[in-house]
């Protein structure tokens, strides 16, 4: 899949070359949607609604804009390819290994070395924003005992047991508060 670059056109009173303006699509993937929402693809666009009057517009020239949420759930749950496909893919349970098994297998996509890799990298990338955001929270918790005034062996003792560091990976994140 190919996204091509979209040519932005500034439209003035000098320049204004409508017939250039093309449809736009703005799509959400939404990982943890309100249960309510899960496995669900809603559409939202411009309609036309006369509230005074009788006007009637071509529908090409008002509906220029549209926005697609694709709500996910868990994996396996949905019975939509699509959903399926994405639950798959953006997974952060599932390793690349298995990822590129499932494709190959559930969707019939063969896998080459140049797709291997980037699903690879995708899952490298997801895992690399998760442990990003663990830290901020260590750093977080650091920081908050620390305001508190407990005392440096306790914060150790409760950051090693809370997130499974070693002596030395906690004494790094006192460190930096400190």
């Amino acid at each position: 899949m190919e996204i091509k670059e979209n040519k932005s056109y500034i439209l003035t009173p000098w320049n204004s070359h409508y017939e250039n303006i093309k449809k736009v699509y703005s799509i959400w993937i939404c990982m943890n949607p309100p249960k309510s929402r899960e496995n669900s693809i809603t559409r939202y666009y411009i309609a036309e609604e006369n509230l005074v009057g009788s006007v009637k517009e071509r529908k090409a020239d008002y509906d220029l804009m549209a926005a697609v949420m694709i709500c996910l759930g868990k994996e396996g749950d949905s019975d939509t390819d699509l959903l399926k496909l994405l639950n798959v893919l953006l997974s952060t349970e599932t390793g690349s290994q298995d990822k590129c098994q499932i494709l190959e297998e559930d969707f019939h996509i063969k896998m080459t070395l140049a797709l291997e890799s980037e699903v690879s990298l995708m899952c490298n990338l997801s895992k690399g924003v998760e442990e990003k955001g663990i830290r901020k929270g260590i750093v977080a918790m650091v920081s908050t005992l620390k305001e508190l005034q407990i005392a440096d062996e306790i914060i150790l003792s409760k950051i090693r047991e809370k997130f499974g560091l070693t002596e030395e990976t906690a004494e790094t994140y006192l460190k930096e508060i400190s």
